[in-house]
């Protein structure tokens, strides 16, 4: 009898779900900035390959 009560407690707690939920908006949150941090990293290695370009062309 008290399995049956034990277990009905735990199928109404939702808690955990909560919390469940957070943790897929966290994941999704640093999974955009993750892109994000590498387009910007991208573009910052190419602005200062073309930058070393120059200046090793004007170097002569």
């Amino acid at each position: 009898m008290q399995s049956k009560k034990f277990l009905r407690r735990i199928g109404r707690d939702t808690r955990g779900a909560t919390a469940v939920e957070y943790g897929l908006i966290v994941t999704l949150i640093v999974i955009a900035c993750i892109g994000a941090f590498t387009e910007v990293a991208d573009k910052s290695i190419a602005m200062w390959s073309a930058v070393s370009t120059e200046v090793t062309k004007e170097r002569g």
